[in-house]
Formats: C-alpha cells, structure tokens, sequence
C-alpha cells in the first residue's frame, strides 16, 4: 500500500484553475473522500493521481516516489503508478467473462496462468462474487458488476484504489449495500482508498477523513463527525449536513471554549472555533451553525417561530420553523405540526465560526 502526497498541485485548462495550489497527505491505508459541488475540483484531482492529467505545478508522491512535478515535467505513465481505479460506469468488457474481466490485466502482464487463476479466485471471494465467475457481465446486477470492477483492482495488487464515484448509477438501497462492500473491502485489504463522491451521505458513512472542495481548493479536510460539528467556513457548513447557517454578531466569550450569542429574543450557548475567539476584535463577519438536533420544540423556549413545513422522515418529523427575523430553521419534532402553527424553541447548541474565506 502506498503513502500519497500532493504538494502545491495546480492544474489549469486555458484560463480556467480546476485544481488551486492543493496540498493533501494520505496515510497508508487510509480511506479519505473527496466530496464537493460539480466543477469543484475532485475527479480532477483524482485524474493527476491516476496519472491521466499532468499538474502545472506542484508534486505527487506515491510511497516517496515522485511520479508527478510541474516543474521538471516529470510524469510516470499510468500504467506504471500501479493504481486500482473503479470508474461509475463499470467499464467492463461484455464479451469476456467475469473471471477473464477480472484476470485481464494480468493476463496483458503475461503473468502465469496458475498464479493468474489464484489471484482471480482470492479477488472473486473478497468481493463475494466466487460463484459467479463464469458469468458474463449481462447477466449480473449493477451492484454485481461494480463488485467485479473493485475485483478487476484487488488482482493487480494496486499501491492504492481511486474510485470516480463509483456509486452515482446505481439505485439507492444498491448503493448502500455496496458502501457495505468498500467497507468490508477497506476491513479486509487495508488499502489506501481515495473516494470522490457528490454525495455527503456516502463520505460520511465510509471514509476517515474528508476533503471537502470548492473552485479548486480544499475548504476543509477532517474526520466526518468534525467536519459536521466544527466546520471551518461558511461553503462547509452549507454544504456538509442539513442545519441552518445564521450571520452573528456580538458575542460574549466563556471561559470553556464557548460563547454566548443573541439570536431573536435568545440567548445561545454555542461552542466557537478557537482562531475565531481569538480574532473577535478584529473579525465580526461571524456565522451561527444549528444543526436540526441542536433544536427542540420547547413550550418554555424563548425562540418564537412559525412552521412553514413538516415532513415525516420515519420515527420524527422535519419541521421548518421560520423565526421573526426571516431565518429559517430546520426542527426535529416527535410530533406533527400544522402549517403555520406558531411554536416555541429553544436551542441546546451551536458552532461559531467566521463566515470570511480564508486567504
């Protein structure tokens, strides 16, 4: 498996910059996301690992060997990165079988038949698919035939795996299970993964760390429970997790990592980032993120609001709760609510940040 280090990475397309001055490190056998918008950044980023683009600027180290520099146009091919990559729409080839799909680039190694049979059987079973190896693709689901691109990576024996959301053409009860099987793939290999997704939900449920990306650059990269409470600017905190993000003003800081804010005709108990409470005299372009859990229906709440929207989600309600000064909130509620019920809240948390980009 293979350490990953990018440092400064720039890669431009005519006046456009889809990759901006990109630092990362990827531990060995991490599994790290990178999530952002469409035209953020990140299946850019993941073709200069794979070795498809070449950086401006800046280098990629795999395992200390530089394969990528800007500056001495230095590029190892592909093909000699020895990386696993999954694209989303499977890239098989339908006249071979499962086994020959996944056999095939050892056979274009000219490996030994013997040891090219056993590492199809091993790669076969890891992703649960042994008895199906004399099937053609056809006749597999499309859950089935990611399993068997995933086992067309395991057999090369791959420094690490680079997945191009892998998971966007398949049905939502598919895509779970198959977040199931990287997982279980993750557990079993110890391979280094770099997952590029869209979608929050499966960054969260699977990867250590997450690199969140907007025009090119990493806004934030953290372990998803971080990301969610602690988010560093206000692109993450919109972007990451449903919530509400409300500009702030004054604050009174605490002496345990926290800060009281005014917000209506409540006084808020929130945590707030330590850089922020350090530069409050010089910064008061300040935001207020609540997430729906920080937020109960409270008939002693001094938040007074009214329901614009109540939606059953399965053993809750999601209300919309909208406040007098035009903020809206999301709400869990045990309860139904009528549109255009006036309710009262109260707010047991929240996460101060400064709503300014950082230089």
């Amino acid at each position: 498996m293979a350490v990953i280090n990018l440092r400064n990475i720039t890669k431009q397309f005519g006046d456009y910059r889809a990759v901006n001055n990109v630092s990362l490190d990827i531990a060995d056998g991490e599994f790290v996301a990178l999530l952002g918008p469409s035209g953020c950044g990140k299946t850019t980023l993941l073709r200069l690992l794979a070795g498809f683009e070449e950086p401006d600027e800046g280098t990629i180290s795999l395992a200390g060997q530089v394969v990528a520099d800007g500056v001495s146009r230095q590029m190892v091919a592909p093909e000699d990165r020895n990386l696993g990559i999954v694209f989303q729409s499977y890239a098989l080839w339908p006249h071979m079988s499962v086994a020959r799909n996944v056999g095939y680039p050892l056979e274009v190694r000219k490996m030994l038949r013997a040891e090219r049979d056993r590492r199809i059987r091993e790669a076969l079973s890891i992703v649960s698919l042994e008895n199906y190896a004399d099937r053609s693709p056809s006749e597999l689901s499309g859950g089935q035939r990611q399993r068997v691109a995933l086992a067309r990576c395991l057999v090369m024996e791959p420094r690490a795996v680079l997945l191009d959301e892998p998971l966007a053409n398949l049905d939502v009860h598919l895509r779970e299970t198959m977040q199931e099987a990287f997982l279980d793939f993750h557990r079993r290999t110890g391979a280094t993964m770099i997952y590029v997704t869209h979608d929050q939900a499966e960054a969260m449920a699977m990867a250590d760390r997450i690199a969140v990306m907007d025009r090119g650059h990493i806004r934030q990269m953290a372990a998803p429970e971080t990301l969610y409470r602690e988010p560093s600017d206000q692109m993450v905190a919109g972007f990451v997790g449903a919530g509400a993000v409300l500009p702030v003003g004054d604050i009174t800081l605490q002496n345990n990592g926290r800060c009281a804010v005014r917000l209506g005709d409540a006084d808020i108990s929130a945590r707030i980032c330590a850089r922020v409470a350090s530069q409050t005299g010089a910064n008061d372009a300040l935001g207020l993120c609540l997430r729906p859990e920080d937020i109960r229906v409270d008939g002693h709440g001094t938040l007074a609001g009214k329901v614009e929207d109540c939606v059953y989600l399965g053993g809750r309600f999601r209300l919309a709760v909208r406040l007098a000064n035009g903020h809206a909130l999301p709400v869990y509620s045990d309860l139904r609510a009528r549109i255009g019920e006036n309710i009262s809240l109260s707010v047991r948390d929240g996460w101060v940040f400064s709503r300014q980009e950082a230089a």
